[in-house]
């Protein structure tokens, strides 16, 4: 009776250990309650396709027959690619060029802003962020019209000015593609980086700058000194969402060039969808996994190095 008793009494001190009193124990059940739908919807539609991509990247499927396993094979052909090697490349210089020049130049127009260079206050914002609510497949259709050679009107306004020696063919040379890519994303995406650095700025206390006018600094000490130090977690974040933006970077180039020319502007987006979806021939689901599979490490570095700066920041 008495091991009875002292059983009973060990399974309820670890019953309480494990869901704390009463009360804890109802708020800790509320709470997984209220989590377990997002957790459901994550395991559906995210863990068990990424499991699923991971699991298909190691086979040949054509999605008509039954899947070939090939073990590393995809992965050997991955190294030995050279439309992968372009596509790597591209994007890894297409997601550089990009997150260096938002992360540098929204915040500049941000503290011209907020010291009050833009005069034209609220309709200016909203100028600025419009193109951020326009989505990339019509971004890229405009732009596809804008740059046209020969009925496009950038052509046009530059041969009205003049200046017929600077029109280009801007979505079919090698040399210049990518730079009309970049431009497009950069007009498609500064005003919404502008306003985040601009939200930002608000959290910035007074004071540190009176601080540091009294000590004699000039505003461009202050800006080095307070604005870019108390701005350094919004300039992560900002970091990070380039990147993943970059790496992520298809349905704009799809638009617009489809990775051309000459594969001059093949992103591993592009270059997935190729595979998987335009191949002259069977698709080949199986190595698309493979190159997905490239995408999804690539932003996990990105979320890593976030985590590493938070902590380094002290965030």
């Amino acid at each position: 009776m008495s091991n009875k008793v002292l059983e009973q009494a060990s399974f309820g001190r670890l019953a309480s250990s494990l869901l704390g009193p009463p009360n804890g124990r109802q708020e800790r059940i509320t709470g997984l309650a209220m989590t377990l739908p997002a957790f459901v919807f994550f395991v559906i539609f995210i863990g068990i396709p990424i499991v699923r991509t991971i699991l298909l990247g190691f086979q040949k499927w054509d999605a008509i027959g039954a899947p070939e396993w090939v073990g590393l094979g995809n992965y050997q052909h991955l190294l030995e690619d050279s439309v992968f090697h372009t596509a790597l490349f591209v994007t890894l210089v297409l997601t550089a060029g990009l997150t260096l020049f938002l992360s540098i130049i929204p915040m500049i127009v941000a503290v011209l802003y907020n010291i009050g260079w833009g005069r034209f206050g609220t309709i200016g914002r909203t100028m600025l962020f419009m193109p951020s609510i326009i989505s990339w497949v019509v971004t890229g259709a405009l732009w596809k019209l804008i740059l046209d050679p020969n009925l496009g009107s950038l052509n046009t306004i530059l041969g009205n000015l003049g200046l017929a020696a600077w029109q280009q063919n801007w979505l079919g040379d090698e040399n210049v593609v990518l730079w009309s890519i970049a431009v497009v994303a950069i007009w498609q995406q500064i005003g919404l980086y502008v306003i985040i650095f601009y939200a930002g700025l608000q959290g910035i206390d007074p004071t540190l700058y009176e601080a540091a006018a009294i000590d004699g600094a000039n505003s461009v000490q202050q800006f080095l000194n307070v604005t870019v130090p108390m701005l350094r977690p919004v300039t992560i974040l900002v970091i990070t969402l380039n990147l993943l933006n970059g790496i992520k970077l298809f349905d704009v180039i799809y638009v617009m060039t489809g990775g051309g020319p000459v594969n001059a502007s093949q992103t591993l987006g592009t270059y997935i969808y190729r595979v998987a979806f335009a191949n002259p021939g069977l698709p080949n689901f199986g190595y698309g996994s493979t190159l997905s599979t490239v995408i999804l490490v690539l932003c996990m570095l990105a979320v890593l190095f976030q985590i590493w700066m938070n902590k380094r920041s002290n965030i």
